[in-house]
């Protein structure tokens, strides 16, 4: 655990934050250029204290996994606010570099599974010649509703105000999206698998 709520807290805040670091962690926010970022900056989030682990039995992993600092990388993304709450926007392996650009895979997710069409959806990003990635919605038909359309994913996302290199290029539903079995969890990986050589316009 590295933040919690408080009795304390108002609706606003245990509605859109995960809470204040606990007590004895330090947190940093570090931007892609390695530079520990402003209150309300996105980076990736960066934790030391003695509730974070010391590191693998595999000397790789454990150099992989934490900064030259030392600093735990989560692999979580996010944001500090100036109340001190942590705001967590994503993960770095969910980011989709289109054109240079990065695209948070959640910020579109979370529009798209408020549809009454959508039961589940997963975002990800496919290689592409011209963008170097495209960005691909994977929806699971909601029960009992018709298939959700191309022009209703653009039409839901351009009403949340998402910006127009946000909206994905390739939108595929299926019944049931494929998951593991223990935690129930998208395997986003089988999706790439599956989408990444199907022909596209």
């Amino acid at each position: 655990m590295i933040c919690e709520g408080s009795p304390h807290d108002t609706d606003e805040q245990l509605a859109h934050t995960v809470g204040k670091p606990v007590v004895g962690l330090q947190m940093r926010i570090v931007k892609d250029d390695g530079t520990v970022a402003a209150p309300d900056e996105d980076g990736e989030v960066r934790l030391k204290g003695p509730m974070v682990f010391a590191g693998y039995t595999d000397a790789d992993a454990t150099a992989s996994a934490f900064d030259v600092d030392g600093w735990f990388r989560t692999g979580d993304l996010g944001h500090l606010r100036p109340d001190g709450h942590v705001v967590l926007t994503g993960r770095l392996k969910d980011v989709i570099i289109r054109k240079g650009e990065n695209i948070s895979a959640k910020e579109i997710e979370d529009v798209l599974y408020a549809h009454p069409k959508v039961g589940d959806v997963a975002v990800i990003g496919l290689p592409d010649e011209e963008r170097g990635e495209r960005v691909c919605a994977v929806v699971e038909r909601a029960d009992g509703e018709a298939e959700l359309t191309f022009d209703e994913m653009v039409e839901a996302l351009t009403a949340a105000q998402l910006m127009r290199q946000k909206i994905p290029e390739q939108l595929e539903v299926v019944d049931r999206l494929p998951r593991n079995e223990t935690l129930h969890k998208v395997l986003k990986f089988k999706l790439r698998e599956t989408y990444a050589d199907k022909p596209w316009p």
